[in-house]
């Protein structure tokens, strides 16, 4: 219990009534007069809480993952020194488990119209916005008997951006990228629509890639080189319904498919594409258009950091209509979704016609590596039932992907730590093949 000055006083001269205040303090006073004296001296030589100034400044973003570091600025306007406790409050997942109350919690000491710096290390542990609560401050007096306790409002906000985890593979995305783009000595036979050089025949081109009429020029047999397409669109589609928030090992569909989906854009960025982001259940949940190439990737890793999954069935019609606005001219588009027997029967391949009729389209999905090795499990009965719920749901999951496949539909199936390095090896394929 916090007395005021008059309160103290009049408890230490023992004239307060004692039906006006705690009874044990009453018991204090009476035995002890000069203890409450001290103790009323103890709380008005205390720094005033609510004259403090609080300002922030510090890190706004940081990867999912990473340490992040907010300051604040604590200033004592007053004649007394403060010596204070400080809790600075953020969400609980803005911290690891375990680490808050040591993170969170400061001791400092500000004398008279000076001020001091505390820097509070936060490690969020989901992504999206992360708001800064009330900064909570405990004033003592010099003895430590009475305190001051007050709470501030200092407005910070700290996006956690995805990890981008996959980025581990873009050197070696990026060095089969030059093979294909010629300018490495490794030659490949893949076909684009640009004309690039003339080269001796070796065993194995293909023969309608001979000029004869340069051939005719010279002693050797020429064959036309060709560069893969550029300025191409690609236009990734995340779906964010509710098959996106099913969670594979530690983490959501949808985080995997955000890694994917950036290691792509990173990769089609620097063979000169133009890269487009659309996430959409029943509406936008995030648009990224018109971006160059070196503001491509930091555009998306910053509004995919909001996006989280919506437990709502994904219209099929609505994502492929405003795909094909976003998507106004011939483009590869990539949707980023399950491979589920019922949303894509019922929800996708109704609508599918309308997307394949002038795009090429590419169907990425997260596969459970729990559901592959439950397929090998032997030796018990409830090892064998689970090794035949495994097959079984394989077996629907490789039919969807026949049927989208029939329909000229290019599918890729992989586990979460998979997925972005395959996703990123088909569209070498496809603009090796000149197919984009």
């Amino acid at each position: 219990m916090a007395l005021t000055g008059r309160t103290a006083l009049l408890a230490a001269l023992g004239t307060l009534p004692v039906g006006l205040w705690d009874p044990g303090w009453t018991g204090i006073a009476a035995v002890n007069a000069p203890l409450a004296l001290a103790c009323a001296c103890d709380f008005a030589l205390a720094a005033p809480v609510r004259r403090l100034s609080l300002t922030r400044s510090g890190d706004t973003s940081v990867r999912l993952g990473e340490a992040a570091a907010v300051e604040l600025t604590v200033t004592n306007p007053s004649n007394r020194p403060l010596r204070a406790e400080l809790r600075d409050a953020w969400p609980p997942s803005s911290w690891q488990p375990g680490t808050e109350v040591d993170a969170s919690r400061h001791r400092l000491t500000v004398p008279p119209g000076e001020r001091r710096r505390l820097a509070t290390r936060l490690r969020p542990t989901r992504r999206g916005d992360h708001q800064a609560d009330r900064v909570t401050i405990r004033s003592y007096g010099p003895l430590g008997l009475f305190t001051r306790q007050g709470s501030h409002k200092v407005p910070w906000i700290l996006r956690v951006l995805p990890p981008f985890a996959s980025r581990k593979h873009l050197p070696s995305k990026l060095a089969r990228l030059r093979e294909l783009d010629g300018r490495t000595s490794v030659l490949t036979r893949g076909q684009g629509t640009e004309f690039d050089s003339l080269r001796d025949y070796v065993p194995g081109d293909e023969t309608r890639s001979i000029d004869w009429r340069a051939t005719a020029r010279r002693s050797s047999v020429a064959v036309r080189t060709w560069r893969p397409e550029r300025d191409r669109h690609i236009l990734l589609v995340l779906d964010t319904g509710r098959t996106s928030a099913g969670r594979v090992g530690d983490a959501p569909r949808l985080d995997a498919s955000m890694d994917a989906a950036l290691l792509l854009a990173a990769l089609a960025s620097r063979a000169g594409d133009r890269v487009d982001l659309l996430a959409y259940d029943r509406r936008v949940r995030a648009l990224v258009q018109g971006r160059s190439a070196g503001d491509v990737l930091p555009s998306l890793v910053n509004a995919l950091a909001a996006v989280e999954p919506e437990l709502v069935e994904t219209d099929a019609r609505g994502l492929t209509a405003t795909a094909l606005r976003t998507a106004s001219r011939t483009s590869l588009i990539v949707l980023l979704t399950s491979l589920d027997t019922a949303p894509i029967e019922e929800g996708l391949l109704p609508v599918l016609p309308r997307l394949t009729a002038r795009h090429k389209v590419v169907v990425a999905s997260v596969a459970d590596p729990h559901i592959a090795k439950m397929a090998t499990s032997r030796g018990t009965a409830e090892a064998v039932y689970d090794a035949a719920a495994a097959a079984q749901a394989q077996s629907e999951r490789h039919r969807t992907a026949e049927n989208l496949g029939r329909r000229g539909v290019t599918v890729v199936d992989a586990t979460p730590d998979d997925l972005a390095p395959a996703l990123a090896d088909t569209y070498l394929s496809l603009k090796a093949a000149g197919r984009l």
